[in-house]
């Protein structure tokens, strides 16, 4: 907008958003610092020149220096301006970020109302009562289950540990003191002979005794001990 408009109330000038800014900010910026570099090697230049023309032609040695003056106080104007525009833009950037932060909480501060809209903490409590109680049934049904019916309920748990003794101790027996087991005692073999053996025994009493009256030494033994 023009000077005369700006005076007269001209159209008002839409602001520039910190995004456009910070740009604009860093255009200047780069465009001062390519001007600083540009300065830079004039004032080597014209020291250059002072100084060859120093003995030789003073003239020509001190316009070199005075331009060198001139370029120094722009080069010290650019530096002060650089410094302004730095110190802006770091703040456009520092607005920038804060305002981006504080519209992301928004939006989460919103969004965390609507999730919470349609809860209510007492609702949320009964309902936190309902899962409790819903969990101890579901272990009272599971303990229920896990509990056997009528198995084993015969079953004396001394004669069970008692039992388990002895035979802790029969093992103790075996491998340490090395007490043979008990053999099972076996029916008594019968004493008096079968009909058929004694039959066989008599005979077998009279063949040896009538040997025995045959045989000649057999006689004499006879006849020696009656």
């Amino acid at each position: 907008m023009s000077f005369f408009g700006k005076m007269f109330g001209g159209k008002k000038e839409v602001a520039p958003t910190t995004g456009e800014a910070i740009q604009k900010l860093r255009e200047t910026e780069n465009m001062l610092i390519k001007k600083q570099e540009f300065l830079e090697a004039k004032i080597e230049d014209e020291l250059n020149i002072a100084r060859k023309n120093a003995s030789k032609n003073k003239r020509v040695a001190l316009q070199a220096l005075k331009k060198k003056k001139r370029l120094e106080k722009q080069l010290q104007q650019i530096d002060g301006t650089l410094s302004t525009i730095e110190m802006q833009r770091e703040a456009l950037e520092s607005a920038n970020t804060n305002t981006a932060v504080l519209t992301t909480m928004k939006n989460a501060a919103d969004a965390l109302k609507t999730a919470h809209q349609n809860m209510d903490v007492d609702k949320v409590h009964d309902m936190m009562d309902d899962i409790a109680e819903q969990q101890d049934v579901a272990r009272e049904i599971s303990d229920a289950i896990s509990n056997p019916v009528a198995f084993g309920a015969d079953l004396d748990d001394e004669d069970l540990e008692r039992e388990l003794d002895e035979l802790e101790q029969e093992n103790f027996d075996k491998e340490i003191i090395g007490i043979p087991e008990p053999t099972p005692t076996l029916p008594e073999a019968p004493t008096e002979d079968l009909p058929e053996k004694a039959k066989e025994k008599k005979k077998a009493t009279t063949t040896t005794a009538a040997e025995d009256d045959d045989d000649p030494v057999m006689k004499q033994l006879l006849a020696w001990s009656n």
